[in-house]
């Protein structure tokens, strides 16, 4: 089973792991599942919402 990619780029869903349009690399399309137990949460959140 293969999981639906985006392209960062152009924003085109595609199964590919580069994007036919832009042939740019593809990232997974649905966000890590949820854990409390997650190690790297704090790690992610900082990534994406700054050093704050």
């Amino acid at each position: 089973m293969t999981n639906m990619k985006k392209c960062p780029s152009c924003g085109r869903y595609t199964l590919k792991d580069y994007c036919p349009e832009c042939d740019s690399k593809t990232v997974n399309a649905h966000p890590p599942s949820y854990s409390p137990q997650d190690r790297y949460g704090k790690y992610r959140r900082k990534e994406k919402f700054g050093s704050s």
